[in-house]
């Protein structure tokens, strides 16, 4: 008896390109590869999506909803640093999306509410408008770099970093790269190394650098000034 296939949704659509992603990346995320997951022919998906360009705003839309949305009564600090964790943990899961979270020209409901609730929970913390928008800015330039980098690493365990490692040292000419021998041997080799953890230290660098109560008036020196 042939088992009866769930009736294709915009729902059900969206998450088969995400797990076709996740193995192939966005580029393998064609309507026909997207059909052939499906077992469907491809002209019935356009049923639910208008086209690649609606099925991506769909998939970043989805991967927002993933986020864990800041709640604007804790403690500023906290709620970044959880909203953080959380938005590099679906990163993560998804690492075709890194380069797609900002470039979508219609935001869908999830990244609209995840956007609403980072900056309410940051103009309730004290910052204004615009200090807001600073410290919306730069935390996610620094996760979505940090994120970009972990994934391009040639390690996952620490395992794999002793071998690689353990391979750089081997090739290097004895005593030509001092430092760099020094933060292999004393530090990415040390029990307990672990990448991830430089993560918690470069986001801790910034919230304690962010302010709420501090006036964004950058110096702009002209030519012949002394920047005053």
């Amino acid at each position: 008896m042939q088992t009866k296939r769930p009736p294709l949704s915009r729902e059900r659509v969206i998450a088969a390109a995400m797990a076709l992603a996740d193995e192939k990346g966005a580029a393998g995320v064609t309507m026909r590869a997207l059909a052939t997951r499906l077992g469907v022919e491809a002209m019935s998906l356009y049923n639910h999506v208008a086209g690649r360009e609606d099925l991506l705003d769909g998939m970043v839309d989805a991967v927002f909803g993933e986020i864990e949305l800041p709640v604007s009564t804790a403690d500023w600090k906290i709620a970044m640093r959880d909203r953080a964790a959380s938005s590099r943990a679906a990163l993560r899961r998804h690492p075709w999306a890194v380069g797609l979270m900002d470039s979508r020209s219609q935001p869908g409901p999830a990244i609209l509410r995840h956007h609403d609730a980072v900056l309410g929970a940051l103009r309730t913390g004290g910052f204004s408008v615009a200090m807001a928008a600073h410290a919306f800015s730069v935390i996610d330039s620094y996760l979505y770099g940090f994120v970009m980098q972990e994934l391009s690493l040639p390690f996952t365990s620490a395992a794999e970093l002793d071998e690689i490692a353990g391979d750089i040292l081997s090739d290097l000419p004895a005593d030509a790269y001092p430092h760099l021998t020094e933060l292999i041997t004393k530090h990415a080799l040390k029990p307990g190394y672990e990448y991830a953890d430089e993560f918690e230290f470069g986001l801790s660098l910034i919230l304690d650098a962010l302010h709420p109560d501090e006036v964004s008036s950058p110096v702009t020196s002209r030519p012949g000034s002394r920047g005053r």
